[in-house]
């Protein structure tokens, strides 16, 4: 099945989808500063820390870094660094997994819990707010049918975990 918003230029973007493109972009970075600053005066969180927990909380289990770097799409140094904070402030714990020691669990704790049950109801009357109350119950089953599309088109590449570590260059060598 050919895409009708494929230009038959590969590099071309139509100019409804540029327009579409960054209507998409800055809703999302209006919605995204007002969630970050609801969650840093509700719950001294960020949003990718947010984001974790949540992952966290409704995980069957404990879940490994590079299963939380995949679902959250997030780098695995940036995200060893969330979770060191998060670790330090006593709302997730670290551990190694019994199955492969290169492996680290994380887990959220009863007071990581107790943050997200804090932070939650605030972040659901803004998204409402900001991103619910303009659309209707069609516009809203839309949205969640066309997101999810996209979404699942972007997923069927590897995820960013499975992707080679990059390596810096060797110096080269200085000339005699």
């Amino acid at each position: 099945m050919t895409n009708p918003h494929q230009a038959d230029d590969e590099d071309g973007v139509q100019p409804r989808e540029l327009g579409a493109y960054f209507v998409l972009r800055e809703a999302v970075s209006l919605l995204e500063h007002q969630v970050e600053q609801q969650l840093r005066a509700d719950g001294g969180l960020s949003h990718v820390q947010f984001h974790l927990l949540a992952r966290l909380h409704h995980a069957p289990g404990p879940l490994t870094m590079t299963q939380l770097a995949d679902g959250v799409v997030y780098s695995r140094s940036g995200l060893t660094y969330q979770a060191a904070q998060l670790e330090k402030a006593g709302l997730v714990t670290r551990g190694a997994t019994p199955h492969d020691e290169r492996a680290t669990l994380v887990t959220i704790t009863d007071e990581g819990r107790a943050v997200l049950d804090r932070v939650l109801p605030g972040h659901v009357r803004l998204s409402r707010r900001l991103l619910f109350d303009p659309l209707s119950d069609e516009d809203v089953h839309r949205l969640g049918d066309i997101m999810t599309r996209v979404r699942d088109h972007m997923r069927t590449r590897p995820p960013r975990s499975a992707a080679p570590r990059g390596r810096r260059p060797e110096p080269a060598a200085p000339e005699s």
